[in-house]
């Protein structure tokens, strides 16, 4: 009988053991929705096949003007659709990548507020950038136990909430390891920004990438799209000369793009060129920008698809 009991003991203990598993892994598993009291939504799309013992890539995403979560994360287009479905694809871009990268969990955490634009957003609140603050570090914390690599990175007027979170710190934290802008410079500041930055990247192991195109040409409705030194076409040289203070960054002239950059491409800025003035600036996304932002500078770079040429993802596109 007793023989019988603590078989029955064990039993139940391997039982209780497999479910806590089986919660955990569900509950890492899919999308979770966290709503913050000042408007902000993050959308949290976490591997369905969570595997404990690889390296972990938390990818926080602000999202750009006027885009919603959904919008963002994209899927194939049927009648009536609104357009924006169709311009980022950026689920697609990290099934890509997680195809791709198969040693690496990939988290990718979408930054929505409910004014659909973040420099609206930080100006409407007095201690936004404390938010920010907060949020970037609660991700970690959400995180800690897989020692988490933190990414910021976003699009358009997402840049602001990464220029908010450096400019509210003394110093980026160091469990931040790579920060990405899609055509999302424009609040860079060289008294706010430049020393941060370069304190930052003085650690090897941080990657900084940039991507914009020339902005500074375009004309909509008879008025220049954006002022001689207010895009990102501007701000992205001005931020690169800057580094250039500390870091040796070569200078490739190309036919259709500049390009600045460290010998491993871990520091890069790639800024195409528009002798048509045309607006790009949701092609630097939906061209392979999101994939090139997380893999530029690591042995997976160019594996499989190429920035600014057609959708590589195409496949992993949601009906």
């Amino acid at each position: 009988m007793q023989y019988l009991k603590l078989a029955l003991f064990f039993t139940l203990l391997l039982v209780k053991t497999a479910t806590a598993q089986l919660a955990l892994s569900q509950k890492i598993a899919g999308f979770k929705t966290l709503k913050i009291d000042t408007g902000i939504i993050l959308t949290i799309d976490e591997p369905v096949n969570f595997n404990y013992k690889r390296p972990l890539k938390v990818i926080l995403y602000a999202l750009p003007n006027g885009n919603t979560t959904m919008q963002t994360y994209g899927k194939k287009l049927s009648a009536n659709d609104d357009w924006h479905f169709d311009i980022q694809h950026i689920g697609a871009q990290t099934a890509f990548i997680r195809e791709t990268d198969k040693h690496s969990n990939y988290v990718v955490v979408y930054a929505e507020n409910d004014l659909k634009s973040w420099p609206a957003w930080r100006k409407k609140y007095k201690n936004a950038d404390q938010v920010i603050t907060n949020i970037v570090a609660s991700l970690y914390e959400k995180y800690k136990n897989f020692n988490p690599e933190i990414y910021l990175t976003g699009h358009s007027g997402g840049g602001s909430f990464i220029f908010g979170y450096i400019g509210a710190n003394n110093q980026i934290a160091d469990y931040v390891k790579r920060i990405g802008f899609i055509d999302a410079t424009y609040a860079y500041n060289t008294p706010q920004h430049k020393d941060k930055l370069l304190n930052w990247l003085e650690d090897k192991n941080k990657t900084l990438q940039v991507i914009a195109y020339n902005d500074s040409v375009v004309v909509l409705n008879g008025k220049p799209l954006v002022s001689p030194k207010g895009g990102t076409w501007y701000r992205s040289q001005l931020m690169a000369k800057d580094l250039t203070e500390k870091i040796n960054l070569s200078n490739l002239n190309l036919s259709d793009r500049m390009d600045f950059f460290n010998k491993n491409h871990t520091i890069d800025f790639v800024l195409i060129k528009n002798p048509e003035a045309k607006i790009y600036h949701t092609n630097l996304v939906e061209k392979n920008g999101f994939i090139s932002l997380i893999f530029n500078g690591t042995k997976f770079k160019s594996r499989n698809y190429t920035f600014w040429s057609d959708r590589a993802y195409s496949k992993y596109i949601s009906d």
